[in-house]
């Protein structure tokens, strides 16, 4: 195998995994509503109708990134919601250590920087975008 064909499969193996696990996140979201979300938002004084915007880094980013179409404002749209989740929720435990001696905040931290990772390096050549493409 190719080191080009090796680098495509690890988009793919991150853009897979990041985006099938946050998908999860937003499948809850959908069963059970945002309107925990939409009060935290509204607590921060922000309008009610931000918490809904949780459906597009936790729903509309994984299907990009899965899919590998537009998948790098999919990374994009996933570091946004963490970031505004970091800030709006975890903002006291950003430091803060776990029992086992891992971080409070590892799956925050992981959907973040895997996010990033994805928006950097775009999805590669096994995606239905391919590898052209500015957002691809």
């Amino acid at each position: 195998m190719s080191a080009s064909s090796q680098d495509d499969l690890g988009k793919l193996v991150l853009r897979l995994t990041v985006g099938i696990l946050l998908l999860f996140h937003g499948i809850s979201k959908i069963v059970h509503g945002v309107g925990g979300i939409s009060g935290m938002v509204a607590a921060h004084g922000l309008p009610h109708f931000f918490g809904w915007a949780v459906y597009l880094g936790e729903v509309l980013a994984p299907i990009l990134m899965i899919l590998g179409v537009y998948a790098r404002l999919g990374g994009l749209l996933a570091v946004i919601n963490m970031l505004v989740a970091l800030s709006l929720v975890h903002s006291a435990q950003l430091w803060h250590l776990a029992g086992n001696g891992g971080m409070q905040l590892e799956t925050q931290y992981f959907y973040l920087f895997c996010g990033l990772a994805v928006a950097l390096l775009g999805a590669g050549r096994y995606s239905i975008g391919g590898s052209g493409g500015k957002w691809n």
